[in-house]
This record gives structure tokens, sequence and C-alpha cells, in this order.
């Protein structure tokens, strides 16, 4: 399933996952880093791959479409993680 989304809303997904995410992604999901470094923005194509994920000029830094949301679901499910520690934390 495809997702459209735009560049800046990409790249504060990924600003806003806790360190070491990229790499825990990239383990869970048999991949290399800079492959999904490369999914979030990045351009090294000589360590990582493509992963589907197409630009287009626009606002907001342009629109991103994501063929395969894979790493953009865990990235999310990761973030829901986070804000749950959080609102544990505070309840303790």
């Amino acid at each position: 399933m495809t997702k459209t989304i735009t560049f800046n809303d990409l790249r504060r997904l990924k600003d806003s996952l806790p360190d070491g995410s990229t790499h825990r992604i990239a383990d869970e999901l048999g991949l290399s880093v800079e492959t999904v470094r490369n999914y979030f923005g990045g351009h090294n194509f000589k360590d990582g791959k493509c992963c589907g994920v197409h630009l287009e000029p626009g606002p907001n830094g342009g629109l991103v479409v994501l063929d395969d949301t894979t790493i953009f679901d865990r990235a999310i499910e990761i973030l829901q993680e986070k804000e749950e520690m959080t609102e544990a934390f505070e309840q303790a």
C-alpha cells in the first residue's frame, strides 16, 4: 500500500524517533542502516539501497510517495511505544 506525505513530515517523523531507532528498524527488518536512512531522505546509495521513495517538488519540502510503508509503520510503532513509556513514567 502506498502513502503520500510531505518531505518535511517524513523528516519530522525521523527526527522524533528515539536515539538508535534507525539501527533498530534496520535490524528488525533485515535492512542496512543506510537503506533506512535513505528512506527518510538520505542519499547514500553506495552503502544503502533505494527503497521505493519518490520525491516530487512542492511546498513543505515536496511530496514523498512511499511505495512500501513497512519502515514508516515501524517508525510510528516506535513513537507510540515512546509515548506509552512517557505516560507510564509520568503516572508513577
